[in-house]
C-alpha cells in the first residue's frame, strides 16, 4: 500500500515517522496493546511487536510515494487493524501524505 507523497517531502516524512516510533518505543508505548520489541531504522521504520507482527513505513525509491507494509503472525484481521488503526492514522497526521494506491 502506497500513499502519494511528493519526492521533495517523502524522506522528511519518513524521518518524522522514524522519530515518532523511536520515541514511542523509548517511552514504553504500545501498538494495539502490544509492546514494541524493536524499531529498525534501516531504510525507513520497521517496527516489530512482541508477538512478531510488524509494520514498515519507508520512502519509495522510484515513485512519489511512501511504502507501507504490515504483517501479523496471528490473523488477517490483526493485519488489517495494524494498517487501519496504526499506520494509516499516523500518516494521516501529515498533510503531505495523500491518497493510497490500494488499501486492505
Amino acid at each position: 500500500m502506497s500513499p502519494h507523497c511528493d519526492d521533495e517531502t517523502k524522506y522528511g516524512i519518513v524521518d518524522k515517522v522514524v522519530a515518532q516510533y523511536q520515541q514511542l518505543a523509548k517511552d514504553g508505548g504500545k501498538i494495539l496493546g502490544r509492546n514494541i520489541r524493536d524499531v529498525n531504522i534501516v531504510n525507513g521504520a520497521r517496527v516489530t511487536l512482541e508477538d512478531g507482527a510488524w509494520v514498515l513505513v519507508r520512502a519509495s525509491s522510484n515513485k512519489p510515494e511512501l511504502v507501507v507494509v504490515v504483517e501479523s503472525m496471528t490473523s488477517d484481521d490483526d493485519m488489517k487493524a495494524l494498517f487501519r488503526d496504526e499506520v494509516k492514522p499516523r500518516l494521516a497526521r501529515f498533510a503531505e501524505v495523500g491518497a493510497y494506491n490500494q488499501e486492505i
